[in-house]
């Protein structure tokens, strides 16, 4: 070739965006101690991150929230197809749910649209040698070859982590699964689909006890599905589930075996002055969360994120806008299928802060104390270390100052539906779409 013929140029910038389905992550999640947090994706695969501890003679300001690394990475669920409906499932891991941990190995719980797993996270750093009847490959010995017996002795090697399934819990559900939740007893835990509420033993695998069933006998009678559920963190006898109308109803698995008829009902009395054609959509939960003190309820829908007192049904306590600049723009947001999007919401560590989700890779932090809120972005520039997020904000009229943005340049390709707060240390984790943003600390809400 001649030297003068021009070279293909790459576009780094597009390889760097390009993004498969499969990487996509569908959950994040912290284990008790904040430790381990799990991620699960669109591909099924699970992967599982350890916080390091820190180094000795390590400074302690590099040192004291520890790094998180790459720990164990695992395929959970695999693509699978119903014979009986002619309908594909995906691979997808919608939740992941950590075990109290009983000792040192660690469980939790992954599951796909139809099928729930359980694993055994452990860890070996010892192999067993010198078996009587087989050689040193595993193969097994000629008996008549064996003419002494010894004692095995187990001998360090380098350290292994295995993960292997221990339970499937199948054929529990007709719609696709969206919650499961391990209740307090550390027995049992619950996973909801569209209509039904099931409740499983962890030791059990053929059978579940339906304790929620909202499917009418004809289906044209509707009105309704189930979008979450929860088991309270204290009372083992209590769980929530929220609705598609924007209801949450608290059950008491005392009063009844099936929970059909709830005890109370959380709603909100809709303002006549701004129904309209999307209210209905809009006003749909798509993620509903006890707090660590079981007092309140924290709820997610299109636009904004509440808080509820148990001992208050007739409204929330806490109303937050999270994105009220989007309301003139539903139509298009309608057209484009984001208003379906279902973000989720968490609390920190001491329920005094809320957590959520938006477009462009913003997301929201609420203090409850003042009431103020912050914006935040996450991107890759924020990843460096030290690197302090940038607080943001959406232009919606009146002066504009520099930096903010417009409501017409936010990217609503890059949302932030999927998050987790460290159950002890302000540490988020934030997922944006194939990558995993973990921020610790320096976070001053100023008014947006």
């Amino acid at each position: 070739m001649g030297e003068d013929g021009e070279s293909p140029k790459i576009n780094h910038s597009f390889l760097r965006d390009y993004v498969t389905e499969a990487d996509v992550i569908s959950t994040v999640e912290f284990n008790q101690t904040g430790d381990l947090l799990a991620t699960g994706d669109k591909g099924g695969r699970v992967v599982i991150f350890q916080r390091e501890t820190q180094s000795k003679g390590e400074p302690e300001e590099l040192g004291e929230s520890g790094e998180y690394n790459v720990y164990s990475t695992f395929q959970s669920h695999e693509p699978d197809f119903d014979y009986l409906k002619s309908l594909e499932i995906e691979e997808k891991i919608n939740k992941i749910r950590w075990l109290p941990q009983q000792n040192a190995a660690h469980f939790l719980l992954s599951t796909n649209d139809k099928t729930i797993k359980l694993w055994k996270v452990s860890e070996r750093d010892k192999r067993p040698e010198g078996y009587n009847l087989k050689d040193e490959e595993g193969r097994v010995k000629d008996f008549s070859t064996v003419t002494s017996l010894q004692v095995p002795v187990l001998k360090p090697t380098d350290l292994m982590v295995e993960v292997r399934p221990r339970r499937v819990f199948s054929n529990g559900h007709t719609y696709h699964v969206n919650s499961i939740s391990v209740n307090s007893d550390g027995e049992t835990y619950l996973s909801a689909d569209d209509l039904r509420i099931n409740m499983w033993h962890l030791g059990i695998t053929d059978r579940s006890f339906n304790i929620v069933d909202i499917k009418p006998a004809n289906m044209e009678d509707l009105t309704e599905v189930i979008t979450a559920a929860e088991f309270h963190p204290k009372h083992c006898h209590l769980f929530v589930y929220s609705s598609s109308k924007g209801t949450l109803r608290l059950c008491d698995m005392r009063a009844s075996a099936l929970c059909d008829k709830h005890s109370k009902i959380f709603e909100e009395p809709e303002d006549p002055g701004n129904r309209s054609f999307f209210s209905e959509i809009i006003s749909s939960v798509s993620d509903v969360k006890f707090s660590h003190s079981g007092r309140y309820l924290l709820t997610r829908d299109y636009l904004t994120v509440k808080v509820w007192d148990l001992h208050m049904e007739k409204g929330p306590v806490e109303t937050y806008q999270v994105h009220e600049y989007l309301r003139s723009k539903l139509c298009s947001l309608y057209e484009n299928d984001c208003i379906f999007d279902k973000f989720e919401c968490v609390w920190n560590s001491t329920d005094s802060v809320i957590m959520t989700g938006a477009y462009n890779s913003f997301f929201r932090m609420f203090d409850r104390e003042t009431g103020r809120g912050v914006t935040l972005e996450a991107w890759r520039e924020s990843s460096k270390p030290r690197a302090v997020l940038r607080t943001r904000r959406v232009y919606t009229g009146g002066r504009r100052r520099r930096g903010d943005v417009g409501v017409d340049s936010l990217d609503f390709t890059k949302k932030i539906l999927h998050m987790a707060w460290h159950p002890a240390e302000n540490i988020i984790a934030i997922a944006a779409t194939n990558n995993l943003y973990i921020f610790q600390d320096r976070v001053n809400p100023e008014t947006q």
